[in-house]
């Protein structure tokens, strides 16, 4: 993989600051594009490279769901002198966007799931899930093997880096997160967006409505599902539209402040 394509990344200047979080076997390259649309309205976007992913098969195997949860949360304590902080997570990425927000109210302000990783699509997966609670999954497939990743735009689909396998055993790890997101879910109480593909090849859109369903306690959420594009939204067709969306449903929430937090964050730092 092209390690400069693939790099984490960070934007723009601001008051706000906003959090992105990439996908399973992904990279930063998947939601530049929406981090560039944050940063051009004005906000501080980072966007770090989960531990494993982004350079080569090889470097999944000493690392978990453990590790990711941790980038993420020193990703966001870096943001803590900013007046106010969002995140937004693509697939994999929007299950620990969740769990932040359930873990550290105080420090998250809105949040934007975009094709949360809740369900996998198809029979295959399916099994797949069966099997990642026993041993026999690393015994009879060690490695997957990935031939491309779920975009409909022949151009973003052409330049897309993408790690050519993984091992199986991070299969485990996914679903690890899955069943952490669910539970933490009803503890959200933080405006939340969630963004589907009705197309998506990889996970069930309606995962993301039943999501929806269990944040009970968020002043608002919010549920938009794209006719068109794939699984990685923010560089598909609807990527500008998906921007767009981001970015209005966390401006207006201006004056809302956390039930846990109590405070108005400090200012931002020089």
């Amino acid at each position: 993989m092209d390690g400069e394509s693939t790099a984490p990344f960070a934007l723009g200047h601001g008051q706000d600051a906003c959090l992105l979080l990439h996908g399973f076997t992904g990279s930063p390259w998947e939601v530049r594009p929406l981090g560039e649309a944050l940063a051009a309205r004005g906000m501080r976007v980072v966007a770090p490279r989960l531990p494993g992913h982004g350079t080569t098969p090889e470097a999944m195997l000493g690392v978990g769901f453990r590790d990711w949860q941790a980038c993420a949360d020193q990703a966001l304590a870096s943001l803590s002198g900013y007046r106010r902080v969002f995140v937004a997570g693509l697939s994999m990425g929007a299950l620990l966007a969740l769990r932040l927000a359930a873990h550290q109210p105080e420090a998250v302000h809105a949040i934007a799931l975009v094709a949360p990783a809740v369900r996998f699509k198809g029979a295959r997966m399916a099994l797949v899930r069966q099997l990642c609670r026993t041993p026999l999954l690393e015994w009879t497939t060690p490695w997957v093997d990935k031939g491309g990743t779920d975009i409909s735009d022949p151009a973003a689909l052409a330049q897309a880096p993408v790690l050519p396998a993984f091992p199986v055993a991070r299969l485990r790890d996914l679903c690890r997160l899955q069943d952490l997101a669910l539970a933490d879910a009803p503890r959200v109480r933080c405006p939340v967006l969630v963004a589907t593909a009705n197309q998506d090849h990889v996970v069930d859109p309606a995962g993301g409505r039943y999501l929806a369903r269990r944040m009970k306690a968020c002043p608002s959420v919010r549920h938009v599902a794209y006719p068109e594009g794939f699984h990685i939204i923010p560089r598909d067709v609807c990527g500008a539209r998906l921007a767009r969306e981001v970015g209005d449903f966390f401006l207006p929430w201006e004056d809302f402040t956390s039930a846990a937090d109590g405070a108005e964050q400090g200012a931002p730092p020089p």
